[in-house]
């Protein structure tokens, strides 16, 4: 193990690591209510930190880019390799937030360099990350996991959405296996594999199905997102931010279906994986008891 920082030069790592081959950048920072300064510094001049420590590594096969689902939707994607103007900019981390602005943001910046200085890329990206499908093991509880958290204790009286709300999932595990495979294949250079599991169901029936699971008393009301985004958010306990997640839209994972069925990869039964995710977010009080 090796520390470095993306955001310095050369990633503030002084070993050359000749022999390196595939290089991924899973890193950011994420959290709801930041600065668009401190989003920027980490999550768009670290990933161009990222790209350009790995063109330099003289036996590069790959550099391997984890980006968002909700970027690649036609509604929010800004077009592929153009650089963003000020106001654009602006717009952008205005409408949703500094976390994900800063991430659409470092993808454009990302397919721009690529493009500029032939960097071999590809970019997975992922829906909301849950437990290991078989022991539901997780350290990340932001999003959906809070959502769980506040079922557990009570204090879930309504959802925010539609019965139609699509907040899709994938397993911790699914997801590493997939990437570790994406440089083996050539077929997946210069591509966006969008991964998700389409059979995850719509947000309410997801909640409703854990909470019978935890035998918690389900939410009574779903609250349209309009009138949530309208309210204090002392008064809904909603991050305006997470707001623009709640949405109905289809997303497109014909590449990376494909790439898996190449590799012989299947997705673990969704059911049972939130079920061991929950049982396990419980048995660990959400991180407060992490190793019960």
């Amino acid at each position: 193990m090796v520390e470095g920082d993306v955001e310095e030069a050369s990633l503030g790592l002084s070993d050359r690591f000749e022999q390196v081959r595939d290089v991924y950048h899973l890193a950011a920072r994420f959290a709801f209510g930041l600065g668009a300064q401190e989003a920027r510094r980490c999550n768009v001049e670290g990933s161009l930190n990222a790209a350009a420590w790995a063109l330099s590594r003289p036996r590069l096969r790959r550099f391997v880019y984890l980006g968002g689902y909700r970027m690649l939707h036609a509604s929010t994607r800004p077009g592929a390799e153009s650089a963003l103007t000020e106001r654009a900019r602006g717009r952008l981390y205005r409408r949703l937030g500094a976390y994900e602005a800063s991430k659409h943001e470092a993808y454009l910046a990302v397919r721009r360099f690529a493009a500029e200085r032939g960097l071999r890329w590809t970019a997975v990206h992922p829906s909301s990350v849950i437990g290991d499908s078989r022991t539901g093991e997780t350290t990340q509880l932001t999003g959906l996991g809070e959502t769980i958290e506040r079922l557990w204790q009570g204090r879930l009286p309504a959802l925010v959405g539609s019965e139609r709300t699509f907040l899709p999932l994938v397993t911790v595990d699914y997801l590493a296996r997939f990437l570790a495979s994406v440089p083996e294949r050539p077929e997946t250079a210069e591509q966006d594999l969008c991964v998700l599991d389409q059979a995850t169901p719509r947000l309410p029936a997801l909640v409703r199905g854990i909470a019978a699971h935890l035998e918690r008393r389900p939410p009574r009301w779903v609250l349209p997102v309009g009138l949530v985004r309208l309210l204090p958010e002392a008064l809904t306990g909603v991050p305006r931010e997470s707001l623009s997640f709640l949405a109905e839209d289809a997303y497109d994972t014909r590449a990376a279906d494909a790439h898996a069925r190449a590799i012989g990869l299947a997705m673990p039964p969704i059911r049972t994986s939130v079920e061991r995710w929950c049982d396990y977010l419980a048995a660990t009080r959400f991180g407060a008891a992490p190793g019960r």
